[in-house]
C-alpha cells in the first residue's frame, strides 16, 4: 500500500493521521501539526490566494512548510522559492510562471513589489474563520540547481512527488530530521513523509552551525536523518554527532561512495542505513539500502514500482510515475522527456561487477590531453585513505595537456608536522596510483580545513 496523495487530495487531508505529539520545529518556533487540520498560518487576505500562481518566499523553512500544506489544493501554482536564488532572477522566475500572488513571512525584494496580492505566513497559527475548502489541483514547480543563469522550473503534482513514498513499517513514534532545505526537491521529499506519515520534522534554521543543528537533533530524539553525503562527511567532523543515535539514515543528492557508508556504518552501527537516487526532473528512482556503493545491475531488469531504467552511451536515463510533467516558462520548449518517455538524468555509470556505480556527472568530465576523468571517481578513491573526511577534485589548466587533476582535501585530523604531511600526501597518491589510470591520479594534492557546500547541500564545484 502506498502513501501516495491522489492529484485531488490535498495535503491538509492527510493531517488528521498525524499523531497528538507530531510536531514541526526549528530553532526558534515549533508547531504541533494536527493544530494545522482547523488553523491557519496566513494572517488576512487568505481568500485572496484562490485560484492563482503564488510565489513561497521565506526565510524560515517552518512557515515555508505550514504554508505548503494550506496552499495545496487552494492555488492554481505554486512556486517555491530557494533561499539562494540570485535576486536578478526574480523577473524572469515571475514572469516565466504567470505569478501574480506571494506568500512571505519577512520583507520583500524590491523586485516583488508589484505583485498584486500580498500574504504574510508566520508560526503563530490562529483558529480558521471558516472550514478549508481544496478546489484546485495544485501544480507544485520547483527550481533545478546546478545550472548557470535563470534556473530551470519544473513542474510536479502532488501525486508525483509523493508517487514513490511508501507507508512507515515502525510501531514506535519517528521523528525525521534533515540536512536539506525543503524549498528543494530532496528537503521536499522529506517533509512529504513527515507530513503523509503522521510523523514530527526538525527543520535546520539559516545561519545555523553544525553542532546547533546536531544538539537540536538530539534533543527532539531524531529517529530518521537525511542528507547529502557532504552534509553527513560534515556533520561526521563535529563532536556533536555522538549525541544522536538515529534509527535511520539516508543520503542522497550526490554519490554515495564507500567511504561515506562504512563511515556511517561505524558511527551508526544500528541505524539502517540507506542511500536514495533522485532528482528533481527525474523524481525518486530507486533506493538502495545493502550498505554498498551504486547499485545492482539486476535494477534494470524491468520496471520496479513503476520505475523503468536504462543506460544509453553510459548515461542513466529514467521513466517513472514520480517524474516531471514539464518544464514552465523560458524552458517550457525544452524537452523534458525523450520519446519514449525517459529521462536524460546526466549521471554517468559504469558496471562492475554484479553493480552499477556512479562515475559522475555528463558536463563534469575534466580532460587531460584528451583522456577523460569524472573527479567523483578520483574523489571516490581518495576518500578510502582512512585519514581523509572528504575531497574536491578539480581541473588546474596546463600548456602541455590542456588540464592537470588537482584534489583538495579535508582531514580527519591535521597532519601534525610538514614531514607528517609529505608522507600523507605520498600515502594518499599511492592509494589512487594503485586504483587508477595515470591520468588520473591527481598532480597536487592540497590540505584544506574546509570545502564549501552549496546550497544544495552538494560540494560547490563551480569556479574550481
Amino acid at each position: 500500500m502506498s502513501t501516495a496523495l491522489t492529484d485531488a487530495q490535498p495535503l491538509r487531508a492527510r493531517l488528521t493521521g498525524a499523531t497528538a505529539d507530531a510536531v514541526f520545529f526549528d530553532r526558534a518556533a515549533r508547531v504541533r501539526v494536527a493544530d494545522l487540520v482547523c488553523r491557519t498560518s496566513l494572517c488576512g487576505g487568505r481568500a485572496d490566494l484562490g485560484g492563482r500562481a503564488v510565489l513561497l518566499v521565506t526565510a524560515s523553512q517552518l512557515t515555508a512548510a505550514l504554508a505548503l500544506i494550506e496552499l495545496d489544493g487552494m492555488v492554481r501554482r505554486l512556486l517555491i522559492l530557494p533561499p539562494d536564488v540570485d535576486p536578478d532572477h526574480l523577473g524572469a522566475l515571475i514572469a516565466g510562471a504567470e505569478i501574480d500572488a506571494v506568500v512571505t513571512d519577512g520583507t520583500l525584494p524590491p523586485q516583488l513589489a508589484g505583485l498584486p496580492v500580498r500574504v504574510v505566513c508566520t508560526p503563530g497559527i490562529v483558529p480558521l474563520a471558516e472550514p478549508p475548502r481544496a478546489c484546485e489541483r495544485t501544480e507544485w514547480v520547483l527550481l533545478t540547481s546546478g545550472t548557470t543563469g535563470v534556473p530551470k522550473m519544473v513542474a510536479h503534482s502532488v501525486a508525483g512527488l509523493t508517487a514513490a513514498l511508501a507507508p512507515s513499517a515502525s510501531a514506535e513514534p519517528v521523528v525525521w530530521g534533515t540536512f536539506y532545505d525543503i524549498r528543494r526537491y530532496g528537503g521536499l521529499q522529506i517533509f512529504l513523509r513527515a507530513v503523509l506519515g503522521g510523523a514530527s520534522l526538525v527543520l535546520s534554521s539559516a545561519g545555523e552551525p553544525v553542532a546547533e543543528h546536531l544538539a537540536r537533533l538530539a534533543r527532539h530524539g531524531v529517529t530518521h536523518l537525511s542528507g547529502t553525503p557532504s552534509h553527513w562527511r560534515r556533520a561526521l567532523m563535529s563532536p556533536e554527532i555522538g549525541r544522536i543515535a538515529p534509527r535511520y539514515v539516508r543520503l542522497s543528492g550526490e554519490i554515495a561512495d564507500q567511504a561515506i557508508l562504512d563511515a556511517l556504518r561505524a558511527a551508526f552501527p544500528r541505524a539502517d542505513i540507506g542511500h536514495a537516487y533522485a532528482s528533481t526532473e527525474a523524481g525518486v528512482v530507486f533506493a538502495v539500502d545493502d550498505g554498498r556503493a551504486g547499485f545492482p545491475a539486476r535494477f534494470l531488469n524491468g520496471a520496479r514500482n513503476g520505475v523503468e531504467i536504462k543506460i544509453v552511451d553510459g548515461c542513466l536515463r529514467i521513466r517513472s510515475p514520480g517524474a516531471a510533467l514539464r518544464y514552465v516558462g523560458g524552458a517550457k520548449t525544452a524537452a523534458l522527456h525523450d520519446g519514449d518517455g525517459f529521462v536524460d538524468s546526466g549521471d554517468m555509470v559504469e558496471r562492475q561487477g554484479d553493480r552499477y556505480v556512479f562515475v559522475g556527472r555528463q558536463g563534469g568530465i575534466i580532460n587531460v590531453g584528451g583522456l577523460k576523468v569524472h573527479p567523483e571517481e578520483v574523489e571516490a578513491v581518495i576518500n578510502r585513505h582512512p585519514r581523509v573526511r572528504m575531497s574536491l577534485v578539480r581541473a588546474k589548466r596546463s600548456p602541455f595537456t590542456g588540464a592537470l587533476v588537482v584534489a583538495d582535501i579535508v582531514l580527519t585530523a591535521p597532519a601534525a608536522a610538514a614531514g607528517n604531511e609529505a608522507e600523507l600526501r605520498d600515502d594518499i597518491l599511492k592509494l589512487c596510483r594503485g586504483a587508477l589510470p595515470r591520468h588520473k591520479v591527481p598532480a597536487a594534492i592540497s590540505f584544506v580545513p574546509a570545502l564549501a557546500v552549496a546550497a544544495t547541500g552538494k560540494l560547490a564545484r563551480r569556479g574550481v
